[in-house]
């Protein structure tokens, strides 16, 4: 009795919302209320509303909803549904998290958690095997498994209780196994819970895999714990068989010669069924990448009998949905001011440093004293900074469509004034003529447009492509064959390593192989990228990957106006305090410093390098880190942070600043124009 708030939240995928109505049900346990009023969900949103209910229902247990269609069964994502009962402090969350079809009435019980992937049930026979005596209370997730005869459905929780006539003690396992007759229907498990007689709490026995087969699956119970710890012999043979099954899954490979180790598939069919992309992420992916394309080929034939005279005409392509960032750069990319903050704050913060001397690859022409005494001046100041592309020096270009295209490796040499801003005082390519400010404004808009377009390829190969995706999946990869699922450095990492090999195998497969659009579209493109990751692996160290150490390397501590190095030491410290205390809680007293070592703890024994390469993961690290590997308190920080610093390389929050072609890709003539009076044209 009394008004109730409730929110229904649509998930954000693509085609999350619905045209179809809802119907809500609210019920306690005193009694069932149906709601005067239909939804029609939308995509993204949140949708609040009151009502007033009758009659005392007491605390609310479930949430029933109804999707009615007509002609169309238009599927929708719900996300969650929240309510907040008359006098009740805190909202009741009744999670969702998975596609609504058909016309049935789908419960949803009052709960917290994260849901499993889409498309995760199954229609075969679930069976549990567990002993005890005395009366057992079982619940089992995605959601489940059910008991003997009984279907599994997405996104269920389903409870029973069971007399067990012998005393088991302390539970320590349990067993499942799933029978089918003709068709093996995969089931994702998302954990089992028991609890015993006269026991406070539950024990929890996390599974999150896709179970297949009729083979019978142990789950251990999940409370982490290092080898030492496990007193049951049983549990030594558990992580024992454990670590054997999944080093004949989880295969090393050699994508290219000399680069770091993948994991040994051949497209993302081939990759276990855990690190595949789940419904609706794979949905959400295939759908972006198709949207993208079509994008690409509507401005294609929109622009196709047009020429292209002047810089305006690259408005002709700058039309879709656009960031108030990204409108910013369109109207201003051409400024000094811009150019010299997209070093400190742009897609690629990371070539940035302070200069401790001249560069010795600046050459100066004789007459430009006054150019040299300006520079030592700042030098002096300690406000003389260079961005150097030296990396590209030499790596020939790709051929696209017949066509040669060019490849500049320039130097640029910026001054920090007192307000914080970074403007270029000297761009250099890799041979003279050098460009100036004061050169006619075309002339050094080229130059400049050469600097952003070597940018571009620096840091999509080695800052995103190399020192992100690659190194990630090694750790990945190391995690799945050398560390049990008991292991507490095992559950630290495996959140952060979700997607990362489909991802990169997508990456291999479809970006960077011979017929993917890096080959048919990037000036590094067709062999030389991979010239070029050789050069980029050989100046990788251990101190570069960590921040704090990186920044103070590059000088670039200290500096107000230097966003990116703020917020990424805020991130590290967090990541590393957060790591730490984890660590702590299983090594103690001597073994808490220097604690165990990477090479102790992720790459143990060392992996049983398998047919695929005679590297061991150790040896991928090694290569990958010149320097002696260091604990593991000051090691893992990096692991759990490559998501961070994805979101930090990744193109989706590097579009701001690239979204506007010229601030981005590579004029259409050589880099040695010293002067010009019209822009190139194709």
């Amino acid at each position: 009795m009394g008004r109730y708030r409730i929110h229904v939240a649509t998930g954000a995928w693509l085609f999350s919302g619905s045209f179809n109505r809802v119907q809500l049900w609210l019920v306690g346990e005193h009694g069932e209320a149906e709601l005067d009023l239909w939804l029609q969900p939308v995509r993204g949103q949140v949708e609040e509303f009151e009502q007033d209910v009758s009659q005392d229902l007491g605390p609310l247990q479930f949430v029933k909803l109804r999707k009615h269609h007509s002609l169309v069964d238009d599927a929708w994502f719900c996300d969650r549904i929240t309510v907040q009962g008359p006098g009740a402090f805190q909202e009741a969350a009744f999670p969702c998290y998975h596609w609504v079809q058909g016309g049935g009435v789908l419960t949803l019980p009052e709960g917290t958690g994260e849901g499993p992937p889409q498309g995760s049930g199954s229609r075969a026979q679930g069976v549990v095997q567990e002993r005890g005596r005395g009366y057992w209370r079982m619940r089992e997730s995605t959601e489940e498994g059910l008991r003997d005869l009984k279907k599994v459905r997405a996104q269920q929780v389903e409870e029973f209780e069971q007399d067990v006539p012998q005393d088991l003690g302390p539970l320590q396992f349990v067993k499942l196994r799933k029978h089918h007759s003709l068709v093996d229907d995969a089931w994702f498990c998302d954990r089992i819970t028991v609890q015993g007689p006269g026991a406070l709490e539950e024990a929890a026995f996390p599974c999150y895999r896709w179970v297949q087969g009729e083979g019978v699956l142990t789950l251990p119970e999940g409370t982490a714990r290092l080898a030492e710890e496990s007193t049951l012999d049983e549990f030594q043979k558990h992580r024992e068989r454990e670590l054997k099954e999944r080093q004949l899954i989880y295969c090393w490979s050699t994508w290219k010669e000399g680069l770091p180790l993948t994991i040994a598939a051949d497209s993302e069919k081939d990759l276990p069924p855990d690190m595949k992309f789940h419904g609706g992420k794979r949905l959400n992916y295939e759908w972006t990448e198709k949207t993208g394309l079509l994008e690409m080929i509507l401005k294609r034939v929109y622009t196709l009998l047009n020429s292209w005279d002047s810089l305006e005409d690259f408005d002709q392509i700058f039309w879709g949905p656009k960031s108030t960032l990204c409108e910013k750069v369109h109207q201003r990319w051409q400024d000094d001011e811009l150019f010299g903050y997209q070093f400190l704050n742009g897609a690629n913060p990371m070539l940035l440093r302070r200069s401790t001397s001249l560069p010795s690859r600046l050459v100066l022409p004789s007459g430009m004293e006054e150019l040299r005494a300006q520079l030592e001046k700042e030098l002096q100041n300690g406000s003389l900074f260079e961005a150097d592309f030296i990396l590209l020096d030499g790596i020939p270009a790709n051929v696209i469509q017949g066509e040669q295209q060019y490849l500049a490796a320039p130097l640029v040499m910026l001054k920090m004034e007192p307000s914080g801003k970074l403007l270029p005082m000297v761009i250099q390519p890799p041979t003279p003529p050098i460009f100036l400010p004061s050169d006619p404004p075309l002339a050094w808009l080229l130059a400049k447009t050469w600097v952003r377009s070597s940018d571009f390829q620096l840091h999509e190969l080695q800052y995103h492509f190399l020192n992100t995706h690659l190194l990630a999946e090694v750790i990945a990869v190391a995690t799945m064959r050398c560390l049990p699922g008991l292991h507490p450095v095992f559950k630290l990492l495996i959140p952060h390593t979700r997607y990362t090999m489909e991802v990169n195998t997508r990456a291999r497969t479809q970006l960077n192989s011979d017929s993917g659009i890096f080959n048919q579209a990037v000036s590094t493109g067709g062999g030389p990228h991979v010239q070029f990751f050789h050069r980029a692996m050989a100046k990788l160290t251990y101190r570069s990957l960590c921040p704090p150490e990186d920044l103070a390397d590059r000088g670039l501590l200290g500096i107000p106006s230097a966003l990116y190095a703020h917020d990424a030491l805020r991130l590290w410290e967090i990541i590393a305090r957060y790591v730490e205390g984890i660590i702590h809680l299983f090594y103690h007293g001597d073994d808490a410093e220097p604690l165990v070592s990477l090479a102790d703890t992720l790459p143990r024994a060392p992996c049983q390098p398998c047919r695929h390469s005679a590297q061991s993961p150790l040896s991928a690290l090694q290569t990958l880190c010149p320097e002696p590997l260091v604990s593991l308190a000051d090691t893992l920080p990096r692991a759990p942070c490559q998501p961070c610093r994805h979101s930090a390389q990744s193109p989706l929050s590097a579009l701001p600043f690239r979204g506007h072609d010229p601030n981005l890709s590579s004029p259409s003539r050589p880099p040695h124009m010293k002067h010009m009076n019209t822009i190139p044209t194709s």
